[in-house]
């Protein structure tokens, strides 16, 4: 068995047919996504609080019982095989631990890729971003990605246009790993013009979805599969997303979760960008601006921890005190006088003129007619 394999099939075959857990998730994967196809989970549940026996088997059995029962239902495992891919469900060792917290796990996952999906998600980030990214979104995301592959980070998104495509890329070009989550089925590239890109990612990477070949990307599937970006890694980054956006979404699924979440600044003028800066002033998210700040903040204490950034050492920054007292009160055109200095400094006349020494030694003062000024 290969290291990214499922587990075998137990085998075991109950009075109904099915013959083990794994195709029993499978089949309910399906009904369950055909049943959201035509109604609105909203609409799914009052089905299930209107029927008082409450059974979730009520409100699929017509479904099922028009597809022919077992018979009829598509070999999902079969499906997997042909397209080079794999289910995972709880009990694999390649099920992303992440997932056991959200409310409703998937029943199953369709996995495509050569990477074990538990140990690239161990050490992850999500970035994800505005679909009409500007060229300074694609900009940052692509560097945020690059930067935490560089680090052993894999970078998760969503396959979409714009920041999730430049998420993308930059591991890609990096020659890390990037795992892209679906809201579609496995036999699906959306959107199609990413078709290579997917591809790439399907290469050396994982493509991953809880819905069954054959799934249309609704817009209600993208944003259940937000939640499964949040849940599988250790945060998400928002690189560009408008006040209103999928995205925020997906971090407040991620905050919700216990994951950290950052959001990338942009111009206070920027549309793009608005949904960011709001998430910042609202706390749902701390501010980054780069790859070493992101990986501080979904990265392991200690290991990841970044230096604050500082300006530019001057030569009066390793000064003694009393020196770098007085550098700093001496004028830069009008020369002051010792006991002008020593006021300002508030420091002996003494202790000014030694001080003074020193800093015309290190060229740092010079005096005219017996008045100091910087040089």
């Amino acid at each position: 068995m290969s290291p990214g394999s499922p587990a075998a099939p137990t085998g075991r075959v109950n009075r109904h047919g099915i013959i083990d857990d794994r195709r029993a998730r499978a089949l309910l994967a399906r009904l369950v996504a055909r049943a959201l196809a035509s109604t609105e989970p909203s609409a799914l549940v009052a089905g299930l609080i209107e029927r008082r026996s409450g059974t979730l088997a009520e409100v699929l059995w017509p479904r099922f019982d028009r597809l022919g029962g077992v018979e009829g239902v598509p070999d999902d495992i079969g499906i997997a095989e042909r397209l080079g891919a794999r289910i995972l469900t709880p009990d694999d060792r390649e099920w992303p631990v992440g997932l056991n917290d959200l409310a409703v796990a998937p029943l199953c996952l369709w996995v495509r890729g050569p990477v074990d999906l538990a140990a690239v998600t161990r050490r992850s980030v999500a970035v994800v971003g505005a679909r009409a990214a500007t060229a300074y979104g694609v900009e940052r995301a692509g560097e945020v990605a690059a930067g935490r592959v560089a680090g052993g980070f894999t970078v998760v998104s969503g396959g979409a246009f714009g920041v999730d495509a430049a998420a993308h890329r930059g591991a890609l070009a990096a020659e890390g790993v990037t795992v892209a989550v679906l809201a579609c089925g496995i036999d699906r590239a959306y959107p199609l013009a990413n078709a290579h890109l997917l591809s790439a990612i399907g290469r050396t990477g994982s493509i991953v979805t809880e819905l069954p070949p054959g799934s249309a990307p609704y817009r209600a599937r993208f944003l259940q599969r937000n939640r499964l970006i949040a849940a599988i890694t250790g945060g998400v980054i928002v690189v560009e997303a408008a006040l209103r956006s999928g995205s925020l979404q997906t971090a407040g699924r991620a905050a919700d979760l216990g994951r950290p979440v950052g959001a990338v600044p942009g111009p206070v003028t920027s549309v793009a960008s608005a949904g960011c800066h709001q998430a910042i002033r609202d706390l749902l998210a701390v501010l980054v601006t780069d790859a070493a700040e992101a990986a501080e903040l979904v990265g392991d204490l200690g290991r990841d921890a970044t230096v604050s950034p500082r300006g530019p050492e001057s030569a009066a920054d390793r000064l003694p005190r009393d020196q770098r007292q007085v550098w700093e009160v001496l004028p830069l055109a009008h020369p002051a006088s010792v006991e002008s200095l020593a006021l300002r400094a508030n420091l002996p006349e003494r202790a000014v003129a030694a001080a003074l020494g020193g800093l015309e030694l290190a060229g740092l003062a010079t005096r005219s007619e017996g008045r100091w000024r910087r040089p």
